[in-house]
């Protein structure tokens, strides 16, 4: 699953130009090292406009969370009727907990392209996103057999957005394009910001 990422850059215009936006994602969802759910994340909907929704979509029973990640395999059947979008991000956490008992849980983040901007495939229903996961290719699989799903490159944007690349074809990123490196402790907790939370603290 992917329940914490980053989209840790601050270069609006950049972005725009990468994914072919009409005009920058909103300030406030750029600089983010700790992004949580039900915080406002940057977007793609309608090919090339940015919108700032909030990270989950409204949950199945009442007063349940909302639901942040969709399994690819099943989002055609249990999510239909959802408009398709993009979550843009540059990287995600995912956690191992020590063996021995009592042990910490450590923050890796994963990164791809040594660093570069990407997506997620993601579902909207206007208010919320979700970001869909598949099963974790050899690099991401001895934390956690979940990862989320990026997409490729722009033309696999391109066809998400246009409903030319099913659910059930997302799969896991080859593993050479993803780095995984320690992070900061810190991220652990919710609400906590700062680009120091992406490098391991110093031993």
């Amino acid at each position: 699953m992917c329940g914490r990422y980053t989209l840790s850059t601050v270069d609006g215009p950049a972005l725009a130009a990468r994914f072919g936006l009409s005009e920058p994602p909103l300030a406030e969802t750029l600089g983010r090292c700790n992004v949580c759910p039900t915080e406002t994340i940057a977007v793609v909907v309608d090919g090339q406009r940015a919108a700032a929704l909030a990270w989950g979509l409204a949950p199945w029973r009442p007063k349940g969370p909302p639901l942040i990640n969709a399994r690819s395999e099943t989002a055609a059947q249990r999510f239909n009727g959802r408009a398709r979008c993009l979550v843009l991000a540059d990287g995600w956490y995912e956690w191992l907990k020590e063996e021995r008992k009592g042990g910490r849980r450590i923050p890796f983040r994963y990164t791809v392209d040594d660093g570069a901007p990407f997506a997620f495939a993601g579902l909207t229903d206007g208010a919320g996103a979700a970001i869909l996961t598949t099963s974790a290719n050899a690099v991401c699989a001895p934390i956690h057999d979940r990862m989320p799903c990026v997409l490729a490159d722009p033309d696999a944007e391109a066809a998400w957005l246009a409903g030319e690349l099913a659910c059930e074809e997302l799969g896991s990123l080859p593993d050479a394009r993803v780095t995984p490196a320690p992070a900061n402790p810190a991220v652990n907790k919710a609400g906590v910001e700062g680009f120091e939370l992406l490098s391991a603290l110093p031993v």
